[in-house]
């Protein structure tokens, strides 16, 4: 009697002990009850339209509700802290994408630290930036371009979405390794820098491929070349940077997801199992096709090696160039 209640106590024991450090499993099958998603902006966009196709599709995959919550502010940084002081419990997962976790942690001091500070989670999808021209640029490719532009270099001037953000990182890339010089202006998102390219007030710009497309479609702006490691799809004609010589130019606009830090292993692996499964549906691909989105797998700790990565690659851009955004 006295070693089976010493067995007894002793499993007991270590139950509990499992149970504090696993909470989710030590709660019964996961999940049982709704998951929050946080994507880190406004309603509309990639991250958002990422977030809600996984949330859609983890629904189905788990016979439970996962719902998302935009929590926009701060570039990302609103979204970011909320999902840093969450419980790592699996209920409380968050959209990362190279604004917070890429191009964020390279130009900004954060309350956050972009690897420490959460469980990266799964890859889902990218999509490349494309150098495009204005339609009255004489240049259809990178040799005329480079041409051009280290001609130009007083008068020209290039586009971005904002100091620090992904298209004007990309840009100062280019201009580091094709030894060119051409004055940088900023604008209040994409569109803008879009609409004054088309009309040659700026005369190129690297934006994402999914804002560029229904004007590269209308031949009011020229693509000349795409950052990722091979041809996209949509431009198959459009030679990538890293192909025409430029190494290194394999950076692409990605979104995955990730959770608070410490979650549990276990369940770091299943829903990684799960999300590559959902990403290589043919109806996920259709859905990211809108953004020119094409499906990332990677194993937990691929996704986390990218994102260290991604951070040292934009780190080494900001610094020679001298682009620091000091508020938090």
């Amino acid at each position: 009697m006295k070693r089976r209640k010493f067995i007894l106590m002793t499993g007991a024991s270590w139950i509990a002990s499992y149970a504090s450090q696993h909470p989710v499993f030590a709660q019964g099958a996961y999940p049982n009850r709704p998951v929050k998603i946080i994507a880190p902006v406004q309603p509309g966009g990639g991250v958002d339209l990422v977030a809600r196709t996984m949330a859609e599709q983890l629904s189905k995959v788990f016979g439970q509700a996962f719902v998302v919550e935009n929590l926009a502010g701060g570039g990302g940084i609103v979204g970011s802290m909320a999902a840093k002081k969450a419980p790592a419990d699996g209920y409380h997962l968050f959209l990362s994408y190279v604004g917070t976790h890429g191009t964020n942690p390279a130009v900004r001091k954060l309350p956050y630290d972009a690897i420490e500070d959460y469980s990266h989670i799964a890859m889902i999808a990218g999509t490349p930036n494309v150098l495009v021209v204005s339609s009255q640029v004489v240049a259809s490719d990178l040799i005329r371009f480079l041409e051009l532009a280290k001609k130009n270099g007083s008068t020209w001037s290039y586009g971005s979405s904002g100091t620090g953000t992904l298209t004007h990182l990309a840009m100062e890339q280019l201009k580091l390794a094709a030894g060119f010089n051409i004055a940088h202006v900023p604008y209040r998102g994409i569109g803008p820098a879009l609409t004054d390219t088309i009309g040659n007030q700026v005369q190129c710009m690297m934006p994402g491929l999914a804002a560029a497309l229904p004007h590269l479609r209308a031949g009011r702006i020229k693509a000349i070349a795409v950052t990722g490691k091979q041809r996209h799809s949509t431009l198959p004609s459009v030679p990538t940077l890293e192909e025409l010589g430029f190494a290194g130019f394999d950076g692409v606009q990605w979104y995955g997801l990730s959770g608070p830090a410490r979650m549990p292993s276990e369940l770091v692996i299943r829903l990684n199992a799960e999300i590559n499964k959902v990403i290589a549906l043919d109806e996920v691909k259709r859905k990211f096709m809108v953004e020119a989105l094409e499906p990332m797998p990677m194993s937990a700790a691929d996704y986390a090696r990218f994102i260290r990565n991604d951070i040292a690659r934009w780190q080494r851009v900001a610094r020679e160039r001298n682009i620091q955004l000091d508020e938090t």
